[in-house]
């Protein structure tokens, strides 16, 4: 398993992964210094979060390989399918899987995500439109809902 600590906007971001492809992408809470050398098999990923978070990407061409329960990978799977700049609620998304009264297994394999960003866990809101459960913090799933948005709020200042 390969890995690198890149910086982004959300602060320092890890990358792991291996020939099987990208299996964890996390923001860490502290700061710690970047990788001098993105192994090879990693270059693909830098580069892309990199397009993402500069506006010129907005989904992900990326072999993945989470490790996970089947259960979690079909979570994984159904966020995938949550256009960039939309949301949706744990409850659509599980209706969406088949199962309203999953809304609880749903969350939680949403919680347990491990490529954040890249499998979009953030465009997940709660029914009423608020902002529910982040791993990274609120205030990042706020950060990553805004980048995404068509509608830019602009400074008055």
């Amino acid at each position: 398993m390969e890995s690198c600590i890149v910086k982004t906007p959300l602060g320092f971001a890890k990358l792991e992964g291996d020939e099987h492809g990208l299996s964890s992408l996390t923001v860490l809470n502290n700061n710690i210094a970047t990788s001098d050398i993105i192994p090879e098999i990693l270059e693909d990923g830098v580069r892309q979060l990199e397009e993402y978070f500069n506006g010129e990407r907005t989904d992900f061409s990326l072999n993945l390989n989470p490790q996970g329960t089947d259960f979690q990978k079909r979570v994984w799977n159904a966020l995938l399918a949550i256009p960039y700049g939309k949301t949706t609620s744990y409850l659509q998304l599980s209706k969406d899987l088949g199962d309203v009264k999953a809304i609880r297994a749903v969350a939680n394999a949403n919680g347990k995500n491990p490529l954040w960003i890249i499998v979009p866990c953030h465009r997940v809101i709660g029914s009423d439109g608020s902002l529910t459960g982040y791993a990274g913090g609120l205030h990042r799933k706020q950060w990553l809902i805004e980048h995404e948005s068509p509608y830019k709020q602009q400074s008055l200042f």
